[in-house]
C-alpha cells in the first residue's frame, strides 16, 4: 500500500476529512462548547434560540454542548477498541496461523465458537452482566464480541504466506518465530491489517452507540449514544425536539461513514482490481 495512492483516493480523503473533524472537535470541546455538558441550571425543554442553538434537554442541558462533548467518549471508544481488537486479530490470526499444532487448533476452534454465536444478541447479554457501567466496560464488552471474523481472515492469509519461498528461507536461515511473524509475514498483510482496524472501528462505533442507546452503558456520561437514550427516554420528537435526537445520530452515521470509507480506500489500493478506471 503506497502512502501516494492512498491520499489520491477520493473515498480516503473524504473519511480522512470527516475523522480529522470529529477529532477536532473532541479535542476543541473545552475551547468551543458553550457550557458544561452536564450544567442543568438551564430552562428545560427549549427551542433552539440565541443562548442555546440547538435547545436544551429535559434537565435544562445544552444539547450543543453535549453534542461537542459527545464525541469525545465516542471516538474513545472506536480507536481503542479498534486496537485491542486488531491486537486480538493479530495473535490469534497470524501468530496462530504460522505457529500452527496444538495451538493454532485451539485458538481456531475459539474463533469458531465466537463466529458462530450471534453478534449483538452476545454482546446485549454480556454488557447486561457487566455490573461496572462505563466506557472501560463498553470497550470490554465489544473487544470480546468483534474480532472473531478479522482474526479467521488473518489466519487464512497467513496458511498462504507460510508457504512461500521467502518465509522457508527465513526458515532456514534459523530465525525466530516472532522475527519472521513481524518481519516477513506482517508486513505483508499491513492492507489487511489497516483495512480490519477501520472495519473494527466502525462495529466499535455503532455498537458502543446502541449499547448505551438500549441503557446498558452508563447513562450519566455524554456520549451519543447516552444523548440517544435520554432523547428516547423524555420523548424529544414528540416534544418538538428533534435536533436533540436526530444530530446525535447525524454524528454517528458520518462517524460510521469515515471509517466505512477509509477501510474501502485501503481495499482499493492494496487491490488493483478495486479501483475505478
Amino acid at each position: 500500500m503506497t502512502l501516494r495512492a492512498f491520499l489520491t483516493n477520493r473515498r480516503a480523503m473524504a473519511g480522512a476529512g470527516i475523522l480529522v473533524f470529529f477529532a477536532l472537535l473532541a479535542g476543541l470541546a473545552p475551547l468551543i462548547a458553550p457550557y458544561s455538558p452536564t450544567n442543568i441550571n438551564f430552562p428545560p425543554m427549549l427551542g433552539p434560540s440565541a443562548a442555546h442553538l440547538l435547545g436544551t434537554t429535559a434537565n435544562g442541558q445544552d444539547v450543543l454542548s453535549q453534542l461537542i462533548w459527545g464525541s469525545r467518549d465516542t471516538l474513545i471508544v472506536g480507536l481503542v477498541t479498534a486496537t485491542l481488537i486488531s491486537g486480538i486479530q493479530l495473535i490469534v490470526g497470524i501468530f496462530g496461523g504460522y505457529v500452527g499444532g496444538w495451538i493454532d487448533e485451539v485458538l481456531s476452534m475459539l474463533t469458531n465458537i465466537f463466529l458462530v454465536m450471534p453478534g449483538l444478541p452476545l454482546m446485549i447479554i454480556v454488557a447486561a452482566y457487566v455490573t461496572v457501567k462505563g466506557t472501560v466496560p463498553i470497550i470490554f464488552v465489544i473487544t470480546v464480541t468483534g474480532w472473531a471474523w478479522g482474526a479467521r481472515v488473518l489466519r487464512s492469509q497467513t496458511l498462504t504466506l507460510r508457504s512461500q519461498a521467502f518465509v522457508e528461507a527465513a526458515q532456514l536461515s534459523g530465525e525466530s518465530r516472532w522475527r519472521i511473524v513481524l518481519t516477513h509475514i506482517v508486513p505483508n498483510m499491513a492492507g489487511i491489517l489497516v483495512a480490519n482496524f477501520f472495519g473494527a472501528a466502525l462495529y466499535a462505533v455503532l455498537s458502543e452507540a446502541g449499547l448505551e442507546f438500549l441503557g446498558l452503558g452508563n447513562v450519566n456520561t455524554v456520549t451519543w449514544g447516552t444523548m440517544l437514550y435520554w432523547a428516547e427516554n423524555d420523548e424529544a420528537l414528540l416534544m418538538g425536539l428533534w435536533q436533540w435526537m436526530v444530530l446525535p445520530g447525524v454524528c454517528i452515521a458520518l462517524l460510521g461513514t469515515a471509517f466505512g470509507l477509509l477501510n474501502f480506500a485501503v481495499d482499493e489500493v492494496v487491490n488493483p482490481r478495486l479501483r475505478r478506471t
